[in-house]
């Protein structure tokens, strides 16, 4: 024991004698990886002034390390060219320019991520050569390149563990700076994408492929309260990328959206907040951003209630489940949530749905409606009830059913169904065995199933008259 002390003191006094401090201006994040000092200030440097701090710190690192190649990574805003490139050039440094944001997270796609980390990796490990990666973000970007940082450790296994290894990175800079560059806490999505980039230690085929699937409805349990604890009117939006085009595309859009038109809007009072249930019927794939604000009684002004950001592949068993620490909110906003808050996001296998994928209105930002993104507004559930209800044999010939929702959270609007004209007693115990079935099934549960009983009983009760 005293001698592998002794040995840890040496080691530790050997490296403390032999470090060298990096270059001025410069902060380094592990062994050649380092990032400009000016992405921890909220300044906008000049043309000629980023010219005289880029050209000083180009000076030491070239002295600093005279054999070495450089990469710079830089994170920004739009789609021209950076300021960086232009400067940098000039030394025969590579600039690799990645967006800040996706649809509002300061987050990149799964695959622009692996992108980064792969680049990133074959820089540093190239046999025979000492090259450095450079960091750089223009104002703004400070959050995203936190999180590829922390990505960059964990994907080169000098750090094991997602939270820890993001607030190490975050801590490198003021709190201050992250409250004022993003209104809500990021971490919460960037934890999850995170332990994405984890498991591809795990073995797991990394990246994975964009799996489609439907995001059938989204539960909210314990929403919080506004306009004085009156309630709450939700919006959902969904953003991703188009599951319909035939090619693979980085661009992303708008797939979904709560109605704003006053028709379709709702306001939840305080005690309909435990429970509150919207569909939206949407074909999702890929990196997702969903959405849920607060549509104040003027239709217009919203307040964001939370987002989050995730992929597809991920899902388990059909079901997101997130608590309030799960979500991205305001950063004075949590203590609105209660500790119960849930949110199940409820998807389906996209080859495997029967039914007609519907979505309401998509609305543009000033309230308007938009085309709609739905192929039809009523599906057909006979197939739903085949393992039950046997009306083969006895070639009964079955009325058509329309049944309308009292409202839009209860059931699907215009939901037509067929069921034959006449039901044994065997049968309708059958049915109520299934129903039984359907509550004790996590991933349906006891309001659905009942709803679903409901509508049923109301069409034998119309045959039966």
């Amino acid at each position: 024991m005293q001698s592998r002390g002794r040995q840890q003191n040496e080691g530790a006094l050997f490296r403390r004698f032999f470090y060298r401090k990096p270059p001025d201006r410069l902060l380094e994040i592990s062994e050649r990886v380092y990032v400009f000092d000016c992405c921890f200030s909220t300044d906008v440097l000049d043309e000629d002034e980023c010219r005289t701090y880029m050209n000083g710190i180009v000076a030491q690192l070239q002295d600093y390390f005279p054999d070495a190649a450089f990469m710079v990574f830089n994170f920004k805003e739009g789609e021209r060219k950076s300021q960086l490139s232009d400067i940098l050039s000039e030394y025969d440094m590579t600039v690799m320019d990645y967006p800040w944001l996706y649809e509002g997270c300061p987050l990149l796609p799964l695959e622009m991520i692996h992108h980064f980390l792969r680049s990133s990796e074959s820089w540093l490990s190239l046999e025979g050569q000492q090259n450095v990666l450079l960091m750089h973000c223009e104002r703004g970007g400070w959050p995203v390149l936190a999180f590829m940082l922390a990505g960059l450790l964990l994907y080169r296994k000098q750090y094991t563990h997602e939270q820890k290894t993001l607030e190490m990175v975050y801590k490198q800079a003021p709190m201050e700076l992250l409250h004022l560059l993003c209104p809500f806490n990021p971490q919460p999505s960037q934890l999850r994408y995170l332990q994405y980039i984890s498991r591809r230690n795990s073995g797991l085929d990394w990246p994975p492929s964009d799996t489609p699937l439907v995001l059938d409805c989204i539960i909210l349990r314990i929403l919080p309260l506004y306009d004085g604890g009156r309630g709450c009117r939700p919006v959902v939006r969904v953003y991703g990328q188009d599951p319909s085009s035939g090619t693979y595309s980085r661009s992303s859009k708008l797939l979904f959206s709560t109605s704003k038109v006053k028709k379709h809007t709702r306001l939840y009072q305080q005690e309909e907040c435990e429970l509150v249930k919207i569909d939206i019927h949407s074909r999702v794939q890929g990196d997702i951003v969903l959405e849920c604000t607060h549509l104040e009684d003027d239709l217009v002004k919203e307040e964001i209630i939370f987002r989050v950001m995730f992929h597809t592949t991920f899902i388990q068993s059909n079901v997101l489940m997130l608590t309030r620490d799960e979500v991205d909110v305001l950063w004075d906003a949590k203590d609105q949530f209660s500790m119960e808050f849930r949110a199940e996001v409820l998807f389906s296998d996209a080859d495997s749905v029967q039914s007609a994928i519907t979505t309401e209105e998509v609305v543009s930002e000033d309230g308007n409606e938009a085309e709609s993104a739905s192929p039809e507004d009523s599906f057909e559930v006979e197939e739903i009830f085949n393992s039950v209800v046997d009306g083969q044999d006895d070639k009964m010939q079955s009325d058509s059913l329309t049944v309308l929702a009292s409202s839009p959270d209860k059931v699907p609007w215009n939901l037509e169904v067929s069921i034959p004209c006449i039901i044994a007693t065997e049968k309708i115990m059958k049915i109520w065995r299934w129903i039984l079935l359907l509550a004790l099934n996590p991933l349906i549960g006891l309001h659905m199933a009942l709803t679903t009983l409901g509508f049923l009983l109301n069409a034998m009760e119309d045959l039966f008259m």
